[in-house]
């Protein structure tokens, strides 16, 4: 599988409120057409950082294949600007489009076009239950400090990290929201790594197709510094999945799946 990335930033020249010219850092933006066996699925706007991480992601995260194994190649071409995933022979489109014709069309931040998953699939996960100390909360958001450093160089990008109950994983910043939590999912799916013991770290708000998204990864917990819509916390319900929203240094709500968190610090 090729890896070819771009640079996350680039310079340019601006003036400031006194009128100084300065040269300050902004995030690339490029489109990346995702084309499953020769067949066109969307254009999505990146960063470019990890591709291979992010069309994997994506196509796991709408169901279309459900094992790695069944991929020959994944080619990023940077001059056409496409992404081009190979299935091996015998396990091409032979029910994709099924699928396909069957996914409801929505946008997401950044992240173009969007098949959501087939809700009657959806509701079949059954997701583990998981306990998540008030102390791990806080540990983790300070571990996080040390992360969005595109976000802290440039600005205008979103992030998302897989944690464990005491680190972080690996975290991963794009444009958009939906971009990153693809990307995380692509990794997971790339090195065997299972959700049910995990937390998805967001900076964006927990909509309905974030939780989708943590859904398909198995991953049974969503954290972020960001809120919460109804929708997002309507599906989180039906799903079992625990939201933590508006995190940030000792504050949180658990909007959620109330029982997952073990409330183990000492209220001032």
């Amino acid at each position: 599988m090729t890896k070819d990335s771009l640079p996350p930033t680039h310079d340019v020249v601006v003036r400031d409120q006194n009128n100084k010219e300065r040269k300050v850092a902004i995030p690339g933006e490029s489109p990346l057409t995702i084309r499953l066996d020769r067949r066109e699925l969307v254009t999505i706007m990146t960063l470019g950082t990890h591709p291979r991480e992010l069309v994997l992601g994506f196509i796991r995260n709408q169901g279309l294949i459900e094992d790695i194994t069944d991929i020959e190649s994944v080619n990023i071409n940077w001059e056409t600007e496409t992404a081009d995933i190979r299935v091996k022979p015998g396990k091409g489109l032979n029910g994709i489009s099924e699928k396909l014709s069957r996914r409801t069309v929505t946008s997401g931040c950044g992240g173009g076009t969007l098949f959501a998953q087939n809700m009657d699939e959806l509701y079949e996960l059954k997701l583990p239950q998981i306990k998540i100390r008030q102390s791990t909360i806080y540990a983790l958001l300070k571990q996080l400090k040390k992360y969005n450093f595109i976000y802290r160089q440039a600005g205008s990008v979103h992030g998302c990290g897989l944690c464990n109950t005491s680190d972080i994983l690996f975290f991963y910043e794009d444009v958009g929201r939906h971009n990153a939590a693809d990307t995380v999912a692509g990794r997971m799916w790339l090195d065997g790594i299972a959700g049910g013991d995990k937390i998805l770290y967001t900076t964006g708000r927990l909509t309905s197709e974030i939780v989708i998204k943590a859904a398909m990864m198995g991953i049974p917990a969503l954290l972020s510094r960001s809120g919460v819509t109804q929708m997002g916390l309507e599906l989180a319900q039906d799903l079992g999945i625990a939201l933590i929203a508006r995190a940030r240094a000792k504050k949180f709500y658990v909007y959620n799946a109330a029982e997952s968190v073990i409330f183990d610090e000492p209220q001032p």
